[in-house]
């Protein structure tokens, strides 16, 4: 009876090493073909019935199948480069002329309807301009021929120059464009990382329309520190955006209701949450729509993030 006992235990014994090894071995074999295909360099070299010459065949199709993917998205985006190229270049010349024969038509002397429409030419055109630059840029993000190159920098003195880039706009406007932030001792610094001419592009776009969209008060730009994050808010007392388009307002080409009559192309908040979210941050956005501008109004926070992670530079 021991003598059985002894025989059925050494047999589990050898049974388990040997499926033990057989494990290893097929751990072994799989992560090796998982290490060349992650190197490029898999090719398929076993051809039998068995499982493994299966899933070494299957592993290659699927390898092949990612590489004409891969052939076929790069082939897309030099097809979109060159497009951008064509539509950049063939649009710059014609619109540059329209711009400069309908100023000099504004400046001979003309009836009241012949301005009106050298004006409404110069302004319409000006608006296409912008619109094809913006899509340009758009593009250029979103294909991948713009890298933004974000470092750290200092927070407080972008906001100052945002401030001096827009303050003519709101005088013109009759509103006040607010700033608060430090002086700019050596000492009043807030750092964050960032790609300071893309971001100054996109709190841009949000100044710009808090200007637009501002008939009375004012508009102001004010940095809050946070652990994490670095924040630039821009407050302002105009029309605001009711609470069921908050969802959709950084949407491409959406324009809110409220603003449904008024300039604009509904492509400057997409474009700046796309390169705000390209560095590892993000805009939120609290707005009271009210017929009472004083009452209402809109505030967009942008979260700059304080150190570059990995996870922002896969982003790039």
């Amino acid at each position: 009876m021991y003598l059985i006992f002894t025989i059925v235990t050494v047999i589990a014994v050898v049974l388990m090493t040997v499926t033990k090894i057989r494990e290893k071995k097929t751990y072994d074999t799989l992560d090796s073909l998982l290490d060349s295909a992650i190197n490029n360099t898999f090719d398929e070299n076993v051809f039998d019935e068995t499982r493994f010459s299966a899933l070494e065949m299957k592993l290659a199709k699927y390898l092949a199948g990612s590489q004409i993917s891969s052939r076929r998205v790069e082939d897309e985006r030099d097809k979109i480069k060159t497009l951008i190229s064509d539509i950049s270049h063939q649009t710059k010349t014609p619109i540059a002329n329209i711009l400069m024969h309908s100023e000099l038509l504004m400046e001979h002397e003309l009836d009241k309807e012949s301005r009106r429409c050298a004006e409404a030419i110069n302004e319409q055109t000006q608006k296409l301009s912008f619109l094809i630059n913006a899509l340009v840029k758009l593009s250029r993000l979103e294909a991948g021929i713009i890298s933004l190159t974000p470092q750290s920098g200092d927070v407080n003195a972008m906001v100052r120059r945002l401030h001096s880039q827009y303050i003519d706009d709101a005088q013109r406007k009759g509103i006040e464009l607010k700033i608060e932030v430090p002086s700019g001792g050596d000492g009043d610094k807030e750092n964050a990382v960032f790609d300071e001419k893309w971001t100054l592009e996109a709190l841009g776009n949000i100044v710009d329309n808090a200007i637009k969209y501002t008939e009375h008060g004012s508009v102001t730009l004010r940095v809050k520190p946070y652990e994490m994050f670095c924040c630039v808010e821009v407050a302002d007392t105009g029309i605001g955006i009711a609470e069921d388009e908050h969802a959709q307002i950084f949407s491409r080409f959406y324009r809110g209701r409220n603003a449904a009559g008024m300039e604009g192309t509904g492509i400057g908040l997409y474009l700046s949450r796309r390169i705000i979210t390209l560095q590892g941050g993000y805009i939120k956005l609290l707005s009271q729509k009210s017929e009472d501008a004083a009452a209402g109004g809109s505030l967009f926070q942008v979260y700059l993030p304080r150190q570059l992670y990995r996870s922002n530079l896969s982003k790039l």
